[in-house]
């Protein structure tokens, strides 16, 4: 059961575990998705040091105003497909996100992004929907890789 201030989102993906947990770990891969629409993570403003007690901090602008929003969050559980963990100390509650990577068997990968302590100010529902936005900037980066050369 879901409490208050948790969320869970699934999403099914046609790529494998491996490049899924690849594109939620590599800047060059971050940059084309992370953040809401509206927004941009340029690739120098991302940071990945990618073991337990890592940093794992991101810049998002908003392409209207130029202003930016710093995400400073720090790695508690890397298992390479299967599942990582970041904890964003600095943000009221201590909000923690956990993503597992499921193989379905069938060349499609189940990403479940599960959030608890999330903080008021991010469980108003139009934060919720832009985080939705980023989940499907996601989606779209995603099948974009898994195209065909030729297509």
């Amino acid at each position: 059961m879901t409490q208050p201030g948790e969320f869970t989102y699934r999403r099914v993906h046609r790529a494998s575990r491996e490049l899924l947990f690849d594109c939620m770990t590599q800047p060059e891969h971050l940059t084309h998705f992370w953040g809401p629409i509206g927004t941009t993570t340029p690739v120098d403003g991302i940071t990945v040091d990618l073991r337990p007690g890592g940093a794992f901090e991101t810049v998002m602008v908003n392409d209207a105003d130029g202003s930016q929003y710093t995400m400073r969050a720090v790695y508690v559980d890397i298992r390479r497909p299967e599942k990582l963990v970041w904890s964003e100390p600095g943000v009221e509650g201590g909000m923690t996100t956990t993503i597992t990577f499921n193989d379905l068997g069938d060349g499609r990968t189940e990403v479940v992004t599960h959030q608890t302590n999330v903080p008021a100010m991010f469980a108003d529902p139009r934060a919720r929907e832009g985080f939705e936005t980023s989940l499907n900037r996601f989606n779209e980066y995603v099948a974009a890789l898994a195209l065909p050369a030729d297509s």
